[in-house]
Formats: structure tokens, C-alpha cells, sequence
């Protein structure tokens, strides 16, 4: 198994982010933002491919899950784009300078603000399976999910209490799944294809990842979510950091055509419209992920 450092880093707020670091001290620092809800536990099918391209790969729990401090403006005024920052606060601490960086799910929008906002730092972004931002001209956010995230989207918009309550009865479940229940946590939500990958290993991270994240209840995801329906804080079409989108025709998490406005929408990017593959199932790609995302910084 490999070697993980973990640390709590202190950012200017006094707030403190969980940090889990793996793979050659030497390696080209490689930021993975984890999705909605998880956090930063060992990830093998992401390290492995990272390492054998002398990748140091650095995870953290965002916010609120884990044992990240959940933010004290998550109600009002926190947005994405300060998701970057916290990126940059852990970068700091571990004495880096460049990366590149994957985000995954709900993690999508946070790689690409590291390439909006940090552009000196950041060589290249990937959104993998990414959401589109909640003012996405012209696309219907819900249209083509499964009915656990159309629920979930409804709750959102029904503001924090209605949020919370619908998270403490439907989500503190996925929060508590292991590998052997994860799929029926998620039933509405998997085609086949996502259904056949959730199995082994990646069944027991998806399982382990969601526990983490609910270490302090359902705060980090409840948080996530209302964060999702601000505007992100950066300008999509004034992106000049090397940017790629990659998702699966089949994903009922976050539907194709979240993917398609982002390729149109986030300057330069370069598209990987995957035909059937699913939200999880393009997981088991992150070879060929990881492989487009250092092409991208001319590595």
C-alpha cells in the first residue's frame, strides 16, 4: 500500500483543511478536488496512474467535511472561487508552487477555478463529470438526472431548512454505506454501466470517501449544495490555463448536457464526450485522464 501524509493545514480565516498527500516527494504536484459529498481518503485507482507519472498527488476534504472546519458564510456568501484559494492556501503549506488538477462531480467546478483564478500556478485543468454553474444560459440543471438528484435540487431551492431536513432524512444513509450497500444508496442514480463498475475497489472507496465526508453529519454537503447555487466567482469564457471536460453519455448524476455547455462555454477547452460510459464507470479511464490532463501542461 502506499505511504500517505496526512495534514491539517491552518488557512488565514482559521479554518483548518484536512490534506492527504501520496505518491514521489520529487513528483509534479497534482491537486484532485474530490465530488459532492465526499472527502480525502486513499484513492488507488486515481494514485496508481498519478504516481507511475511522477505525480504527487494532494487530496482535501473541502468544508465542513471530514476534518476541514465547515465554512461560517456557507449560508450567505461562500462560492466556488474560494475553493481556489483554499487550494492555494494548501499548495503554500506544502511548499509548492505549480500543479495541475482533476475535479471530479461536484469537484469539476473547483479545477476550474484553480485555472480561472490561479493561472501563474495552475499548468492545467481537468473537469471530470463536472456540474455546470447554477446561471448556465440556456440549460435546464435537472433535465435527464436521476429522481435522487432532482429531489435533492428541489430541496436546494427550497432554501437551507428544507435543505438540511431532506439531507438528515435521505443522505445520512450514503454517509453511513459501506461498499456492500453503496449501490442501493444510489439505485436511481446508476445506469448499468456505472452499476457493473461499483464493485472491488472502487466500490469500497465510493463507500469509504462518503463515510469520511459525513464525520461531522451532513454540514459539508449541505454546504456544497447551497455553495452550487451561487454563481461560481469567475469568468468560464476567460480562461487561458490549458482546460479539458470529460464526461459519459450515460451519467444520470450530472447529465451530458452539463458537460456539452461547459465545452462550448470554458475557453479553449478541449472536449472528451465519452459514448456509454456513466458517472463512475469513467473512473476506471484515469490512465487515459491523467495522460490528456499532463499532455495539456506540455508534460
Amino acid at each position: 500500500m502506499p505511504t500517505h501524509d496526512t495534514h491539517l493545514v491552518r488557512t488565514p480565516d482559521g479554518r483548518d483543511l484536512e490534506v492527504l498527500v501520496t505518491g514521489p516527494a520529487d513528483g509534479l504536484p497534482f491537486v484532485f478536488h474530490h465530488g459532492t459529498p465526499q472527502a480525502a481518503v486513499p484513492f488507488g485507482i486515481l494514485e496508481r496512474p498519478a504516481t507511475e507519472r511522477g505525480l504527487r498527488t494532494i487530496s482535501y476534504s473541502r468544508p465542513g467535511y471530514g476534518r476541514s472546519t465547515p465554512r461560517t458564510d456557507a449560508d450567505s456568501t461562500a462560492r466556488v472561487a474560494d475553493d481556489a484559494a483554499d487550494t492555494a492556501v494548501v499548495l503554500d503549506a506544502l511548499g509548492h508552487d505549480t500543479f495541475v488538477t482533476l475535479g471530479w462531480s461536484g469537484g469539476g467546478p473547483r479545477a476550474l477555478a484553480c485555472a480561472a483564478l490561479l493561472p501563474g500556478r495552475c499548468l492545467a485543468a481537468t473537469s471530470g463529470v463536472g456540474i455546470a454553474p447554477p446561471d448556465a444560459d440556456g440549460l435546464d440543471q435537472t433535465a435527464g438526472m436521476g429522481p435522487e438528484n432532482v429531489a435533492e435540487y428541489a430541496a436546494v431551492a427550497a432554501g437551507r431548512d428544507a435543505l438540511t431536513a431532506f439531507l438528515e432524512e435521505h443522505g445520512a444513509p450514503v454517509l453511513r454505506a459501506t461498499a456492500d450497500d453503496i449501490v442501493g444508496e444510489l439505485s436511481g442514480l446508476l445506469p448499468p454501466v456505472d452499476r457493473a463498475a461499483m464493485t472491488g475497489e472502487l466500490g469500497e472507496y465510493l463507500a469509504a470517501a462518503s463515510r469520511h465526508a459525513g464525520a461531522q453529519g451532513i454540514v459539508g454537503w449541505r454546504d456544497d449544495d447551497l455553495t452550487h447555487t451561487r454563481p461560481w466567482g469567475f469568468d468560464l469564457g476567460a480562461v487561458t490555463v490549458p482546460t479539458a471536460v470529460w464526461q459519459g453519455t450515460e451519467d444520470l448524476m450530472v447529465p451530458f448536457a452539463h458537460a456539452q455547455w461547459l465545452a462550448a462555454h470554458v475557453a479553449g477547452t478541449r472536449a472528451h464526450l465519452v459514448e456509454g460510459e456513466g458517472h463512475v464507470s469513467l473512473l476506471m479511464r484515469m490512465g487515459d485522464i491523467l495522460d490528456d490532463l499532463l499532455a495539456l501542461a506540455g508534460r
